[in-house]
């Protein structure tokens, strides 16, 4: 019987046909916990025919153990950096990811986490739960600057929602939509500089490449405006942990809204934890009904579609999917 290895925990703990589907191809599937270190991926490698898997880290040295047995790997979501995509490609596995069903979420989230921040939710809220009648004043994002970087899916959705706040957008990515900008009015920036220096919000929406990571960190937070607030909602590698708590215990920063940490869960002693002005939610941003409900499907049917040996929806590689196996 094929054997499947899945790992992530949105995909388990959230209700909806994909369970049924996956359930309806007859395979046997082993389920973990993850997101799984590298460690506790070598401890399984060998023993499956797929992973459907989340953010697990699944290098070369995964890769390697896992054949020949391993055929195929279905990403629950699009984020692929945690995953050998070169490894994939040389050694034939067809990697398989699911653009385009979690913007709206993860958008709607990065307000959620922009506006607690701007007006001490969480401190007031836990305040007025024990007892005490705490009031702060904060502040409207109203006609603030809000610098996107990385205009994606998810980073066109922020947009759309800041200029209905009627704030004033700077946007940075490669491919840049004339079309898109013009219709919302975002000011295009130059480089990183040019956000950094002018924005009174910085709002991250982008892959984690060498370019990209610890982009946040003592230098770049050196140059940015006093007071500045920076919400991530892409990936915790994107900041440097120890300069950002840093910058919010001496005030440089005004505040740090995240959904992600370079290491999850973080351990006890982790920099941010304790920081002042800092909100943190434990990687929730696309874990919603129907966000869950849309990726899970997708991943799902990409696993079927290869295990059949036909065409998957969406994959990463240019890679051919293996003989059927059911």
């Amino acid at each position: 019987m094929v054997k499947v290895l899945l790992t992530t925990t949105s995909y388990q703990d959230t209700p909806g046909p994909h369970h049924a589907l996956l359930e309806s191809v007859g395979v046997e599937v082993q389920r973990e916990r993850g997101p799984l270190s590298e460690s506790q991926m070598l401890e399984l490698a060998g023993e499956f025919d797929a992973f459907l898997c989340g953010d697990d880290a699944i290098t070369r040295e995964v890769l390697d153990r896992s054949l020949p047995r391993l055929k195929i790997i279905s990403k629950y979501g699009i984020g692929v950096d945690k995953i050998d995509v070169e490894g994939c490609t040389e050694l034939g596995i067809p990697l398989t990811f699911c653009p385009g069903v979690n913007h709206t979420t993860v958008a709607e989230h990065t307000f959620g986490l922009l506006l607690g921040v701007y007006r001490h939710m969480l401190e007031q809220a836990n305040a007025v739960r024990a007892g005490h009648w705490k009031r702060m004043t904060g502040h409207e994002i109203m006609g603030k600057t809000i610098g996107v970087i990385g205009l994606g899916r998810i980073g066109k959705e922020v947009v759309k929602r800041a200029r209905a706040f009627e704030m004033n957008v700077v946007g940075l990515d490669l491919y840049w939509s004339d079309e898109f900008a013009e219709k919302y009015e975002v000011r295009r920036a130059a480089e990183f500089q040019e956000i950094f220096e002018t924005c009174d919000i910085i709002s991250l929406h982008t892959n984690l490449t060498d370019e990209t990571r610890n982009l946040i960190r003592e230098e770049t937070l050196a140059l940015m405006k006093p007071g500045v607030v920076l919400v991530n909602c892409a990936r915790g590698e994107l900041v440097n942990s120890l300069d950002m708590a840093k910058a919010l215990e001496n005030g440089t920063v005004g505040g740090y809204a995240t959904d992600v940490l370079d290491q999850e869960p973080p351990a006890v002693d982790h920099p941010l934890l304790q920081a002042k002005n800092c909100l943190i939610t434990p990687h929730i941003g696309s874990r919603t009904f129907e966000s869950v409900e849309r990726q899970a499907m997708m991943a799902t049917e990409n696993l079927i579609r290869c295990l059949q040996g036909k065409t998957p929806l969406a994959q990463v590689n240019e890679v051919p999917v293996p003989a059927p196996l059911l």
